[in-house]
């Protein structure tokens, strides 16, 4: 009985010789027709039945099989005249350079000594199972500059090499046959030198006399709606050399010119050649008579459509969906809003048991058409029923234990959610199924930032574990509440966003007071029962509570924390609890006593403060409640108090707009001083840099500084009561800058960090003096978007837009193959059982993983413990 492996230790790849290829053949092919005029496939064809069948109803000649069932199997064809193989052109070239070209000695054109001493440096490298094949390229480079072989004394014509496959000695062209005949001469012993393992390669085997033809199975011929058959592209190639082939033949025969056979060996070696490579530089590529680019051997493995990463490494599945994603503020972080249709197709198969027997009779049932229902019963016996067709009464009367319903996906289910690019295990989180209205998927907004998804038309992928075992899996490793901390920086990556931030700080903001109605109204929002704690206030005989009131409740009960909000200014000595903008915040057992929640308080992608210390402390189930009930309380505030944003948010008064006038032309004028200075050769030289370059720095110096200055006199005027700011200070969208840039000053405009240079000659643009350094003649832009950018600044504006636009582009590409490369390289890196890092060989590459043993995810930011927290929350105990 043979005995089958179970551990492989290595896999050797060889080439396959004439004689192979000849052993491995069920049939010699010579007629370059497919079908005769019946559709029957002819004898000693290309789909000679011989080689495997693909149509139905007939049955291969090598095994008897059916379509479906064959494999197939190879032919060959005889080749008139040798070829030479275009994947082996760098080894072949290699060999007739290292080795004498005379017939009689062919050995390597190096001394005995040093052969001997390569063969040592070969023998050692093959004992450490290192890489021993790299040594022959440092052979044929010290073979191939040796003008007179040591061995017989024979001067040696240099060969060269023209792509794809001629090789010229001196002022001779080489055949194949020639190439070939080199080969063969030499010496075996010499072949590990070259590189190549005489155990199952013979370097003569890389000019090919006999060549495999492929089964049909590999290249099946479709039929057309026109009933009209198309041939596979490799059939089409093989068409042209087996046309070829005979064609050369024949004119031997004749004894035809040797011009004209020359001309023919030529066309074959180019049909050979895009047969197994159709995008060789230096040749035209085969085309199909329609003009379409031939898709050959090389062009079906290679690049991301290729079998690889097309269909092996990625592929198609079933059991998912796409469709375009809308927002549902009203969903928890765990779910996804999923509609009827895709719930009616995808489906979750249910195994029959005696306490499910009752339910799952119901839902075959009701079948395709109620949902929800199930489209297919599988019988014990493996056999399938259709309820679209079946009879559905008397199915779910046969139902038994053993059977499997695949029943549509209800709520509860748990699916696969995806956005590509998918860079980072965030992009794709397990979800739990919300079966709604519509054609498009739900999303959480708060879960927005891992997927980096918006909702300007952006589609998702939703896929259906198929066995309890993935479900379980997915709903313990991937649920979207397990990835609220982030393993690149151990902070929150799926927090408030945009509206949510600016509504926690209108409602916890001081000043805002609720009466019953409205505090019972947002406690209503958020869809739980509170009891309401006692009035802050009361006034008039009406009771008031507090914002900070309403938010403490959704705190649990024992957090202590203190830390700075967002809007705070930084002050020299910070006031505490009794700053002006109330930008200190401190929580006791659970109370926001003093400060404003914003984005430093929960905002994804923040420092995000409350979140962050919910989650470490009080785990994921807690924070993924905490975050569900401030979302919908923060949108509640933000109706309730209404938010709305306008240009007139980017009002200033006049005065300030002839400050700021004053400001610029300030600059203008010291930066002509500056020119001035240059012009006069006075301008003393910054370390390390040119007077221009200085000249540079010190411009933008001070056009930067006008525009910071500008920016904060419009600031004065701009206070915490206006709405865009109130955005922009909370960090909930935009910044200063941007309000600055609207309401003040565009500033300088940059294309790769420098001032506007190119355009025309020695200006940027034609009626600008030659060498004019001014302000605005390289791009300064002194307009404010609210006043309207004149022609010229707008140019300027779209030099600097371009650049953007155009590295964004760039930078996306770059970085995506150094990821996918990365990736490549550490995917076999795996973290042992004993703390140790180690490769699929079980090198260890660290001892201990990330030489900390830190998980990022459960740091806090980068650190492997937070002293002072733990300080604080001990003394807050």
């Amino acid at each position: 009985m043979m005995r089958i492996p179970k551990l492989i230790d290595s896999i050797d790849f060889c080439l396959m010789s004439p004689e192979d290829t000849r052993k491995l053949s069920v049939t010699k092919i010579i007629a370059a027709d497919t079908y005769d005029e019946d559709g029957y496939p002819i004898e000693r064809g290309l789909m000679d039945t011989r080689l495997g069948v693909v149509d139905p109803g007939l049955r291969c000649r090598t095994c008897g099989a059916r379509a479906g069932e064959c494999p197939g199997h190879f032919g060959h064809i005889e080749l008139t005249r040798p070829v030479i193989h275009v994947g082996y052109v760098e080894t072949i070239y290699g060999c007739l350079r290292a080795t004498c070209r005379n017939k009689k000695c062919g050995k390597i054109l190096l001394s005995e000594q040093k052969l001997e001493e390569f063969r040592k440096q070969i023998e050692d490298a093959i004992k450490e199972r290192r890489k021993w094949w790299e040594i022959s390229t440092q052979i044929v480079r010290s073979a191939a500059a040796v003008e007179k072989c040591p061995h017989c004394g024979e001067k040696q014509l240099t060969i060269k090499f023209e792509k794809p496959t001629t090789f010229i000695e001196g002022k001779n062209r080489l055949t194949p046959s020639d190439v070939r005949e080199r080969l063969e001469n030499i010496k075996e012993e010499d072949l590990p030198l070259l590189g190549i393992d005489p155990k199952v390669a013979k370097p003569e085997w890389m000019v090919l006399t006999a060549l495999p033809v492929p089964p049909v199975t590999v290249r099946p011929s479709i039929t057309l709606e026109s009933g009209v058959r198309s041939e596979d592209d490799l059939t089409h190639k093989l068409v042209d050399i087996i046309r070829i082939n005979q064609r050369l033949a024949e004119n031997i025969e004749a004894g035809a010119p040797h011009l004209i056979v020359e001309d023919l060996w030529e066309l074959l070696q180019y049909h050979v050649t895009t047969y197994f490579d159709n995008g060789v530089s230096g040749i035209p590529p085969a085309r199909h008579r329609s003009g379409r680019v031939l898709r050959t051997l090389a062009q079906r493995l290679r690049g991301k459509e290729g079998r690889f990463r097309g269909n092996l490494s990625g592929k198609r599945v079933d059991f998912s969906a796409r469709t375009v994603v809308s927002p549902d503020p009203n969903i928890s972080i765990n779910e996804i809003g999923v509609p009827e249709y895709v719930a009616r197709t995808l489906t979750i198969p249910v195994r029959v048991t005696e306490h499910n027997i009752e339910e799952l009779r119901n839902v075959v049932r009701r079948g395709t058409d109620i949902y929800p229902g199930s489209n297919n019963v599988i019988s014990s016996e493996g056999k399938r029923y259709d309820l679209r067709y079946a009879d559905r009464e008397e199915l779910a009367n046969k139902l038994e234990p053993g059977f499997i319903v695949e029943r549509h996906l209800k709520d509860g289910d748990i699916v696969l959610f995806n956005r590509q690019p998918s860079l980072h295990r965030m992009s794709i989180m397990a979800h739990e199924v919300r079966v709604l209205p519509g054609r498009t998927f739900r999303l959480s907004l708060s879960v927005c930032p891992p997927y980096n998804a918006d909702f300007d038309g952006d589609e998702m992928n939703v896929h259906v574990p198929q066995s309890e075992e993935a479900q379980a899996e997915a709903s313990i490793l991937m649920r979207v509440q397990e990835q609220i901390l982030s393993p690149r920086f151990g902070g929150p990556i799926i927090g408030g966003i945009q509206d949510h931030i600016t509504g926690a700080y209108l409602l916890t903001r001081k000043g805002t007071l609720l009466t019953r109605e409205q505090a019972q109204q947002l406690l209503a929002s958020v869809g739980k029962f509170f009891d309401l704690p006692k009035p802050a206030k009361r006034e008039r005989g009406v009771e008031y509570w507090t914002g900070k009131q309403i938010f403490s409740m959704l705190l649990p009960k024992k957090l202590n924390i203190t830390f700075k909000a967002k809007i705070c200014k930084n002050c020299a000595r910070c006031k505490e609890e009794e700053c002006e903008i109330d930008a200190y915040v401190v929580i006791r057992d659970g109370q926001l006593q003093s400060g404003v929640v914003d984005a430093r308080s929960y905002k994804a992608l923040d420092r995000c403060e409350i979140l962050d210390r919910i989650v470490k402390d009080y785990g994921t189930t807690v924070a993924r409640e905490f975050l569900d009930d401030v979302t919908k309380l923060s949108i509640a505030a933000a109706v309730m108090f209404g938010f709305t944003t306008s240009i007139d948010d980017e009002d200033i008064p006049p005065e300030a707009k002839e400050r700021i006038s004053e400001v610029i032309e300030d600059a203008k004028d010291r930066v002509s001083k500056l020119i001035e200075v240059y012009n006069a050769g006075e301008l003393e030289p910054l370390p390390g840099r040119s007077l221009r370059e200085t000249l540079e720095m010190r411009i933008m110096e001070v056009l930067a500084e006008s525009r910071d200055t500008a920016g904060s006199i419009a600031e004065k005027y701009l206070g915490l009561d206006n709405h865009a700011v109130i955005m922009a200070r909370t960090g909930a969208r935009g910044s200063m800058l941007n309000l600055t840039q609207m309401a003040a000053c565009v500033g300088q405009q940059s294309v790769r960090g420098e001032r506007l240079s190119r355009g025309y000659r020695k200006r940027t643009l034609p009626h600008y003096k030659h060498e004019d350094l001014g302000a605005e003649a390289r791009g300064f832009i002194s307009s404010s978007y609210k006043d309207g950018l004149n022609p010229l600044e707008f140019f300027f504006h779209a030099m600097g837009g371009r650049e953007g636009l155009v590295d964004t582009a760039v930078r996306t590409a770059q970085s995506g193959y150094m990821q996918r490369r990365l990736i490549n390289a550490l995917q076999d890196l795996r973290v042992e059982y004993d703390g140790t890092v180690r490769d699929d060989r079980g090198a260890i590459i660290q001892f201990k993983y990330g030489e900390d043993g830190v998980d990022p995810a459960r740091s806090d930011n980068g650190k492997a413990v937070n002293v002072e927290k733990i300080i604080e929350r001990v003394i807050g105990g």
